[in-house]
């Protein structure tokens, strides 16, 4: 359960972690029904941005692409302009408040989802699935709106709220979209999801604006430490990368190692790490909270063992076990960059720092969605998770090198 910011946060305990620069006044905070509101909104977001784009190659044909040949290349769209706009969004911000650009971020994707779902050709549908990006940008607009009233354990703690929120959107969204599917076409469901980020704008209305810490000051007294958010935004590319590579081809391995799986089983194989990470998260973070570099270290291992595992897998069994194996690696990294970002963002303005972070993060995941289709038509579906496994490696191998002592300072 969320409770009311400390003080302070929890003082660093891994080796070779140095004290602090003096923190800035705690911010006034946010109750616990309040940050649930926000994590809320943050799932509805997810839901409406992450259920359809599986369905483009059903949406297509009917805009003059008749062989879909475009989904590839659509289905990144929305992140690529999403990561260019975010540090414009989290500057402006952090200058004008943080809870007009959250509210923003909801207007801006139900104007998309509304252009979506009434486009009538594949030029009107691309330009708004561009605008969907650039206008969008929930992920740093929130994290920076939790980050200007929560800092320390509570920071990290929501945070760690609003990744199982993306992660349940994740899982329940295109289940959804298509058992509505023999009513609404995916296509006109645009309109009916444009809803969603109104009545999350709605519910975000209600919300207060966070009190601010004297932007300015904060970084003029705080010294900055560009250690720690090199090695962070590293780390989140990183493991972005090494996770999202084995999407993209995931059921076409299945089904090649698994002839006759059904579609029912697929989806489920591909959620299974989404449902570790909902199941175990809360826990993690209790675990890991002062030892995230460690939990970071261990994440990188299970995850290299768990996509390594996908080239040994021709059995049901071996491709839970392998799915399972993911998922802990999953669960660790999520929650423990949570946690480093956490510490990273006291003393900076937020929305700037989780407006790069986005950048880095999305830049990661289109990153990974290229090297999969490359990999992928040279040798094969199993290659992507081979790619992953081995990115994995290297940033566990990074996770262990010694670090002098000012890239460890705030960074536990």
């Amino acid at each position: 359960m969320l409770s009311a910011p400390a003080a302070r946060p929890a003082e660093p305990t891994e080796p070779g972690a140095a004290a602090a620069p003096a923190a800035p006044p705690a911010p006034a905070g946010l109750g616990r029904r309040q940050v649930h509101a926000v994590a809320a909104c943050y799932f509805v977001a997810s839901f409406a941005a992450l259920g359809l784009p599986p369905y483009l190659t059903a949406i297509l044909p009917k805009l003059g692409d008749p062989s879909g040949s475009w989904a590839g290349v659509l289905y990144i769209v929305p992140t690529v302009f999403s990561a260019l706009g975010a540090p414009l969004w989290g500057h402006l911000a952090d200058r004008f408040g943080r809870k007009r650009l959250l509210l923003r971020a909801q207007l801006g994707l139900a104007v998309s989802f509304l252009l979506a779902g009434a486009a009538d050709s594949l030029r009107a549908f691309t330009v708004a699935l561009v605008l969907q990006g650039f206008l969008g940008g929930t992920f740093a607009a929130t994290n920076g709106y939790l980050a200007a009233a929560l800092e320390g354990p509570q920071l990290s703690k929501a945070l760690t709220l609003m990744q199982g929120s993306a992660r349940a959107a994740l899982v329940a969204a295109p289940i959804l979209v298509g058992a509505l599917s023999p009513w609404i076409s995916p296509h006109r469901q645009y309109l009916v999801m444009a809803v969603l980020p109104l009545a999350a704008a709605l519910l975000l209305a209600r919300l207060p604006e966070p009190a601010r810490p004297a932007d300015s000051g904060a970084a003029t007294a705080a010294p900055r430490q560009p250690g720690p958010l090199r090695l962070l935004y590293t780390l989140e590319f990183a493991f972005v990368f090494s996770t999202i590579v084995s999407y993209p081809y995931l059921i076409a391995l299945v089904e090649q190692r698994l002839p006759g799986v059904s579609g029912t089983l697929s989806g489920l194989l591909f959620a299974l790490p989404h449902l570790c990470y909902l199941a175990f998260a809360g826990r993690v973070h209790t675990l890991f909270l002062h030892r995230p570099t460690a939990g970071m270290a261990f994440g990188f291992a299970l995850v290299t063992a768990g996509l390594a595992g996908h080239w040994y897998a021709h059995s049901l069994p071996a491709f839970v076990l392998a799915r399972l194996v993911l998922g802990a690696g999953m669960t660790l990294g999520l929650v423990c960059l949570s946690v480093l970002a956490a510490t990273a963002a006291a003393g900076r303005p937020p929305g700037r720092m989780f407006g790069t972070l986005e950048l880095v993060s999305k830049g990661g995941a289109v990153a990974a969605g290229v090297v999969a289709a490359l990999v992928n038509s040279g040798y094969g579906p199993t290659a992507p998770v081979l790619a992953g496994a081995a990115t994995a490696l290297a940033a566990l191998a990074l996770t262990l090198l010694p670090r002098p002592a000012r890239l460890t300072r705030r960074s536990a």
